[in-house]
This record gives C-alpha cells, sequence and structure tokens, in this order.
C-alpha cells in the first residue's frame, strides 16, 4: 500500500515540508552542544514557578489528547487489530486527524523539556536516550501526520497521551520542591509503565505485519523498529537506575 500526502493535513502548521522540522532539531541539537558551555560559568536558573506552569499545562494537553483519541475512535467503531486510515472529510475523520497533528506538535513543545534541564544545569538528565526519544519522535510523527493521520496510528498516541497523563504529573509534583519527593516514591513504577507501553505498541504494531491490513505495512515496520530500540534503551535505563544503583 503506497503512501501519498494526506491532502487534509498537507496545508496544516508544519506538516507541508520536512524543513521547518529539520531546522527545529538542528537547532535542538544545538542547543544540546552549546547550552551547557553557556551556562558553564552561570549559576543554574529555578524556573519553579515557569516549570509548574509548564508541566500542568502538558499534563492538560496530554489529557485532552487521550480523550481525543479514546472518544473518537469509540465513535468510529475504530478495531485495535486492523483500522485503514479514514481520509475522507468525515467529521469523526476529520477530528482524528486534528488530534494527530496536535499529538505531532505536542512533540515540538516537548524539546522544551530538555532546555529546561540545561537553564537548570541538570546536565546528567540530557542522556543519549533523552535526545534521542525526543529527536526521533518529532520526525517519527511529522511523517505521521503528513501520510496516516489516524488509522493504526491513533493506539500510538492514545496509549502516549494516557503515559504523559502521569509523567507530567510526577514533574508537575517534582517542580513544586524538596518538599514533595517523599510523594515521589513511584518514579520506579512510571518506567515500568514507559516499558509496559513500548511492548504493548510492538505487539500492536507487529500483529499487522502477519495479517492483512490496509495499513502501510512500512509504517508498522518502521514502529516495531523503533519501539524495540526504545525498549532497549528504557530497560539499560531501567538496569542503571533502579537495579545497579540499589548495590
Amino acid at each position: 500500500l503506497l503512501c501519498f500526502p494526506d491532502p487534509r493535513t498537507d496545508p496544516w502548521p508544519l506538516v507541508h515540508s520536512p524543513l521547518p522540522v529539520t531546522l527545529l532539531f538542528a537547532f535542538y541539537l544545538f542547543v544540546v552542544a552549546l547550552g551547557p558551555f553557556y551556562m558553564h560559568k552561570r549559576k543554574p536558573l529555578k524556573l519553579r514557578g515557569l516549570l509548574i506552569a509548564y508541566n500542568v499545562a502538558m499534563m492538560t494537553l496530554s489529557s485532552y489528547m487521550f480523550y481525543e483519541f479514546l472518544v473518537t475512535s469509540i465513535l468510529d467503531d475504530y478495531s485495535y487489530l486492523c483500522q485503514p486510515v479514514d481520509y475522507s472529510q468525515s467529521e469523526l475523520g476529520m477530528r482524528m486527524a486534528r488530534v494527530c497533528w496536535w499529538f505531532f506538535f505536542s512533540k515540538v513543545i516537548e524539546l522544551l523539556d530538555t532546555v529546561f534541564f540545561i537553564l537548570r544545569k541538570k546536565q546528567e538528565q540530557v542522556t543519549f536516550l533523552h535526545v534521542y526519544h525526543h529527536g526521533t519522535m518529532l520526525f517519527n510523527w511529522w511523517s505521521g501526520v503528513k501520510y496516516v493521520p489516524g488509522g493504526q496510528a491513533f493506539f500510538i498516541g492514545m496509549l502516549n497521551s494516557f503515559v504523559h497523563i502521569f509523567m507530567y504529573g510526577y514533574y508537575a509534583l517534582a517542580s513544586l520542591g524538596p518538599q514533595m519527593h517523599h510523594y515521589l516514591w513511584w518514579k520506579r513504577y512510571l518506567t515500568i509503565m514507559q516499558l509496559c507501553q513500548f511492548v504493548a505498541i510492538a505487539v500492536h504494531s507487529s500483529y499487522n505485519l502477519f495479517t492483512e491490513c490496509p495499513f502501510p505495512d512500512g509504517f508498522n515496520t518502521a514502529v516495531f523498529l523503533y519501539i524495540l530500540s526504545l525498549i532497549a534503551l528504557f530497560l539499560h535505563f531501567y538496569y542503571q537506575t533502579y537495579t545497579r544503583g540499589k548495590k
């Protein structure tokens, strides 16, 4: 099944050409590389109020996207096993396309996670996993919105939005200050939730590689291989943080 640009989403912001997201990613790498040098002789910024507002806003956006993915898929009787993209101008088809765009745009906003780490001189948080995940999600969902805004892709957006409600909720609590650390004992379980999400996406994507489904195999293959890389990196993070760290 060949992929062509979706005429509904093609004129939407940042979608038509890969140039804007490529330039944005290049600038992101520039900040990652030179940001620590800029902050080297400067005091770390607190950013407490900004971080609280940002994390609450991202938690709210994630809740909205999860709701839209879930409700639209129910109303349009989506299949979790095989769901082709609805390229029509129908109300539900457009509603799913719009939430896919918002999910893509949320990946643009999430690049600020790294900027805040650098400004607070939390350079140990800017790992290869962190940069790889943020950068690749940007391009993955640009291509998703450009070519397949909906269909099988809805499951990934819905699941990731659900996990991000808890992730940004955790960050929001953490940004309130050290007095909240007593209530953040569930960080380990947040990582487990992320891993479970990746396994579910891997199963969901690989299933369609062995069945007939009018959704591009190229996208399912790309998602499956990408998710395997995230599972490997997150398992390494889990071992380093919770297993080796404990020893």
